[in-house]
This record gives C-alpha cells, sequence and structure tokens, in this order.
C-alpha cells in the first residue's frame, strides 16, 4: 500500500525521539494470550508520573486459549477487567472491545469500540503533544483505526511489540502472523513507529517462578494475581524461565537506554513472512536489545514501593 501519512521524514524522526516528561498513551492488548500482557498493564498503571493511560483495548487472538479472534478479544477484556478490579481502577469509560477478527484484505479495516475511541483520543492529541499508541498483540485495531481515520497518523507514535529481530531468517511471530495485513498496514503507511522484535530482542526479558515469588507474590491483590499467573503457566518450574516479552514496550517509554534502538528502513513484510529491505521506504526506530536487569528493577521497585505506600 501506499503511504498515507503527510509527514516529511524531519518531522517522522522528530516524533521518534524517546519522550520527555509526561506522555498520554493507550495501550492495545491481547491480555489473555498469555501471562507477560498483565504485567505490562500493571507495569503501566504504576508509572502514572510519566505515563497518562488513556484507555486500554482488547486486542482478538487465536490460539488453545481461544476458539477464535472474537472468543480471544472477548476473554482480553474480561481479563483486563480483572487487573483493573484487583488494583482498583475503574473501568468505565476506560476499557474497550476491539476486533472481533484480523483483516481480510488489505485496506478493509475492521470497525470496532476500540478502533473507533483510538480515532477520537488520536483527534485530541497534537503533533506536539502525540498520543503513544502501545500495541502488544495483533495490531488489528490501531491499522483499522489508521484505515478508517488516516490523519490521525500526525497525531500518534506506534510502538508495537512485533515480529522477530530484522536479520532473523522469517519473522512468523504470535503477534504479527496472525493479522498479516494489519502489520503491513502499520509499516506501510508512514506513521512514526517504535517497533521491538520478539525473538532476538525482548526475548532477553527471562524471569523464573522463584524472583516472581520473591519480588511479586506478596505485593498485594494484584501481586498474588500475577504470581499466580505466572505459576499456571507449566506445570513443571525446576529450571524453568519464561519471557515476559510485553514490557519491553513499557520500558522503552520510561528508560529508554534500557531498550536501545536503530532508525532504519521501515522493513517490508513478504509474502513468506520474512523481513526484506528496501532503502526508498520511510524511516522507523527498531528495538536491538533489551536490558533485562534494568527493566525488571524498575518494574519491581514500581510495584514494592507502590504496595509500600498502601496503593495496592
Amino acid at each position: 500500500m501506499k503511504q498515507l501519512s503527510g509527514l516529511t521524514e524531519e518531522q517522522r524522526l522528530k516524533r521518534l525521539n524517546p519522550p520527555q516528561g509526561k506522555i498520554s498513551m493507550v495501550l492495545d492488548t491481547d491480555t489473555f494470550n498469555e501471562i507477560d500482557d498483565q504485567f505490562a498493564i500493571v507495569y503501566t498503571l504504576l508509572a502514572k508520573e510519566r505515563i497518562d493511560l488513556k484507555a486500554i483495548y482488547a486486542a482478538p487472538f487465536h490460539n488453545s486459549l481461544s476458539d477464535g479472534a472474537k472468543d480471544g478479544m472477548e476473554k482480553s477484556y474480561e481479563e483486563i477487567q480483572h487487573i483493573l478490579h484487583r488494583m482498583n481502577v475503574s473501568d468505565h469509560n476506560f476499557v474497550f472491545k476491539g476486533s472481533e477478527s484480523f483483516m481480510l484484505k488489505e485496506n478493509e479495516p475492521i470497525d470496532s469500540a476500540a478502533a473507533r475511541d483510538l480515532i477520537a483520543k488520536a483527534k485530541e492529541a497534537s503533533p506536539e503533544a502525540p498520543l503513544y499508541v502501545v500495541a502488544i498483540g495483533a495490531i488489528t485495531n490501531v491499522a483499522s483505526a489508521i484505515l478508517l481515520a488516516p490523519e490521525i497518523i500526525n497525531h500518534i507514535v506506534v510502538v508495537w511489540l512485533g515480529g522477530h529481530a530484522l536479520h532473523w531468517p522469517q519473522t512468523k511471530e504470535f503477534n504479527l502472523v496472525q493479522d498479516v495485513w494489519s502489520a503491513r498496514t502499520v509499516l506501510d503507511c508512514g506513521a512514526p513507529l517504535v517497533l521491538i522484535p520478539c525473538a532476538g530482542v525482548a526475548s532477553h526479558l527471562i524471569t523464573s517462578l522463584p524472583e516472581i515469588n520473591e519480588y511479586v507474590k506478596d505485593k498485594g491483590a494484584i501481586g498474588q494475581f500475577l504470581a499466580e499467573r505466572y505459576e499456571s503457566c507449566a506445570n513443571d518450574h525446576f529450571a524453568y524461565s519464561r519471557v515476559i516479552w510485553d514490557i519491553s514496550a513499557i520500558a522503552w517509554l520510561l528508560q529508554p537506554e534500557a531498550v536501545p534502538t536503530d532508525i532504519v528502513h521501515s522493513p517490508v513484510l513478504t509474502d513468506q513472512v520474512t523481513w526484506s529491505v528496501d532503502h526508498s521506504r520511510h524511516l522507523i526506530r527498531v528495538a536491538n536489545f533489551v536490558n533485562r536487569d534494568m527493566v525488571f528493577k524498575d518494574l519491581f521497585g514500581r510495584l514494592d514501593a507502590a504496595y509500600r505506600e498502601g496503593k495496592l
């Protein structure tokens, strides 16, 4: 598809600088898919001095935990509510249901309450104070909003956990491969994009049950909830660790030095679901590493501080 953005490269690069001060943000998440989205939501809500979270959108997913994209979205919607309840946060006009299916063809958006709310909130933002759209699932809701109202590109920065490292032999990562048309939309449209690949980058964010039990489990109702979710992800935790990918997107906003990035030409997503290079394309920012210790130290520290202050 051709670019939908009217941004110059200079404007786009300025928008791609790490944010300074407090930002407005929405979070698009397939929360019930694994256990890492739950940590990402909590991490965001613990950073109120830096992030003004305007809304959370339930994203579709389909695997063994759902009967299809719609069911995955519905289960994610409910999981978001479970988390907010445990953190004493109201879900009223704050959580929105997303797409009930993935995009089936190029330029055919899937309308939803989430996409419409994203459009409305993006229009309230400005090029000088953009809305950060953080997506940690299939990017259907975001791509659909862009196709429904391309003008919002001038008011947003998309931060997406999707695909694998650009040098990986394939990019059949769960978020991306579920909805290739939406991924292409976001990569091709010219929107300011910070891409955080999974394998080779966010895959550094591993933790273990003993660490979760030590630093998370006893931190109120939400700590207990996160620990239970982590323990349930495996029957045997002996010498077992698991990656908590999704917190990398939040970490880039809070401490970009922990998620170093490069400016590159937006990669081409091929029909074989591999990355290809075209140096005539617009520029995006791509993460090349995640400092695991810095990120978890920040998350665990915020959780402990909130608990000690009686906020959990």
